[in-house]
């Protein structure tokens, strides 16, 4: 495995040559986002929409997947620097879920607050069967500010997120299995495997497929069902004229596995 980022809170790793791993390490601090994470971040996930990424996963070390902002850091900011980390953090989740890459986050541990909110703009989110999860602002008088109040709802229901987010208590990850909120349970052991596994079948397929495909349902989510499937027929166009699916129907023909620009 290549690593080949050297800042001591993040490690970003390429298992193979078109799967980043993003691997938040501050185990000390359960991950949490202190200003030079996320401007790290930041900087990392702007890169990769022009790497030779396919997928993408989000990992913590240690026991945490991430506790959300630094608030030891935060008590010291004055009010417009707390308004700057919060902007910063709910920007790295906007351009996370804007990449044109499939997105997995694999929570291994608590993720709260901001942590919660990076994982809900991931497309795929698998965790840890000891995992727990929730939006815990309310605890401290806050209200998801990265997200949360508008990605939650979409996912589960606008009562459960906001029976989550009013009491600011997290959920098991069984609980959040059953709701829909992660795809699917692995043993805490079994987790980064799992995920690998994952990303590596998904990056076998077409790049640009996989990009429209995204794209037509993240999009076709805010429109009626007939401009949705209007977005697909678009979408649909362009992909019968690739030289991908020219590919795949040579490989289903030749039966081998196809190899994809």
């Amino acid at each position: 495995m290549e690593t080949t980022d050297q800042s001591p809170d993040l490690l970003v790793e390429w298992p193979d040559p078109t799967i980043c791993v993003l691997r938040l390490n501050r185990p000390e601090r359960y991950n949490a986002l202190s200003r030079a994470l996320v401007d790290r971040l930041r900087e990392v996930v702007a890169g990769l929409a022009g790497s030779a990424a396919r997928a993408v996963v989000l990992a913590g070390t240690g026991r945490g997947f991430c506790a959300g902002a630094d608030l030891k850091e935060r008590r010291g900011m004055s009010v417009d620097e707390k308004y700057a980390h919060n902007r910063a953090i709910s920007s790295l989740a906007d351009e996370l879920a804007a990449l044109p890459l499939p997105t997995i986050a694999a929570i291994n541990g608590s993720a709260f607050g901001g942590g919660c909110e990076l994982a809900l703009a991931c497309d795929i989110r698998f965790a840890a069967d000891s995992a727990s999860i929730g939006l815990t602002e309310a605890r401290l008088g806050a209200m998801p500010g990265a997200g949360g109040s508008q990605r939650l709802p979409r996912l589960i229901g606008s009562a459960r997120a906001l029976e989550m987010m009013f009491s600011g208590e997290p959920i098991t990850a069984g609980q959040a299995a059953s709701w829909g909120l992660v795809n699917t349970l692995v043993q805490s052991d079994e987790l980064d495997e799992y995920a690998l596994a994952f990303a590596r079948r998904v990056a076998s397929r077409s790049r640009r497929t996989s990009a429209l495909l995204k794209n037509a349902v993240y999009a076709g989510l805010d429109r009626s069902l007939g401009d949705g499937l209007e977005l697909e027929r678009i979408a649909i166009v362009e992909v019968l004229a690739s030289d991908d699916y020219r590919e795949g129907l040579a490989a289903f023909a030749e039966q081998r596995p196809p190899k994809f620009d």
